[in-house]
């Protein structure tokens, strides 16, 4: 295949290039009603990301601005969801930037900055979060060979085609010895490389002066990596192959404890990693259905009961969406800024 090339610079062509998945050069418009992340489930999610970000306003002393980076902003709508549940007095004092290579939507309202590229390093006080932003970031696969050593994988961008590649340079064969081994998996196993994620979350880090870093993601720990790996392709809400043909969604599960120690060591501080169903449950989001009784008292009280709690169920559901993981980095941030359940041990 001699147009074959590493899964990351094809991913990379895939989603972001001028014909890719994300941004159609022939209309320059992000593409829309593909994706049901936790922001588009229900407007729970945006009530309970403002409670946590109104306690590291809090424990920042309400600077002026309090400035909120959303990195992979999609659309934007997380931010333009924050803006609008915010209080008078924070929301005067409120620095929304989005952070995407998409170009901005034509509704987008003038108070989001919108830009490419990450603030500069130690420039943000306030809060950076990214939000199912990790799994698109682009990455190598290598797989097994029979004698136990890793070679890169390469992918024919048409067909999604793949053949093997040459070894891996220093920096990914040292990732994959640490984080991902090789030893003891069969050959045709396959390690996704995560040392470009590890840069991108640190660099996020790297942004805040104080505050809070907060990305949301599937993922996994060491003990459960995957032996196939977990690259799937997206299209119209239904999972397809991973063909980098720019035609659909490339997505793979973030090494979360590799991902973790880089932040941690831009922070000098430790972070806590939890689940989404805990985190929201730490946020005040309660699933719990209605009484019935209320439905003979209040019958459109109890309708709107019933809602919530379905929508709540559906962020708090351990084989959805609530089988995210949350990894909250504080930096020069006191642990006790942050409700109980998401401080640091």
């Amino acid at each position: 295949m001699a147009d074959a090339v590493r899964w990351r610079d094809a991913m990379h062509r895939a989603l972001y290039g001028e014909s890719g998945f994300f941004v159609r050069e022939a209309d320059r418009q992000p593409v829309t009603g593909t994706f049901r992340t936790s922001v588009h489930a229900s407007p729970l999610f945006a009530t309970a990301v403002l409670r946590l970000l109104t306690s590291v306003d809090e424990a920042l002393e309400r600077p002026d601005p309090l400035e909120v980076v959303d990195v992979g902003a999609g659309t934007g709508d997380l931010l333009r969801r924050v803006a609008l549940l915010a209080p008078t007095y924070l929301r005067r004092r409120l620095r929304l930037r989005a952070v995407e290579l998409a170009p901005a939507p034509g509704d987008l309202p003038e108070d989001i900055d919108w830009r490419e590229d990450l603030p500069g390093p130690a420039s943000v006080t306030g809060v950076v979060w990214a939000t199912e932003w990790l799994d698109n970031v682009p990455l190598d696969i290598a797989e097994v060979c029979a004698d136990g050593d890793l070679r890169y994988l390469l992918v024919d961008p048409a067909s999604g085609a793949e053949s093997p590649g040459g070894p891996l340079n220093s920096a990914d064969a040292t990732w994959a010895r640490f984080w991902w081994p090789p030893a003891g998996l069969p050959p045709g196993a396959r390690v996704e490389l995560g040392t470009d994620r590890d840069g991108s979350w640190a660099a996020a880090v790297r942004c805040l002066d104080r505050g809070l870093a907060l990305t949301v993601d599937y993922g996994h720990l060491a003990p459960q990596r995957p032996r196939l790996g977990t690259l799937t392709g997206f299209r119209s809400g239904r999972e397809v192959d991973p063909v980098p043909d720019g035609s659909c969604d490339l997505t793979a599960h973030v090494a979360f404890d590799a991902v973790r120690a880089a932040g941690e060591a831009v922070a000098r501080r430790p972070a806590r990693l939890t689940t989404q169903a805990d985190a929201l449950r730490a946020l005040g989001l309660d699933a719990a259905r209605p009484h019935r009784s209320l439905a003979a008292e209040d019958p459109a009280g109890y309708v709107h009961a019933l809602s919530a709690a379905s929508q709540a169920a559906e962020l708090v559901d351990p084989a959805g969406l609530g089988g995210h993981l949350w990894l909250l980095q504080p930096v020069r941030l006191p642990a006790t800024a942050l409700p109980l359940g998401l401080r640091p041990a």
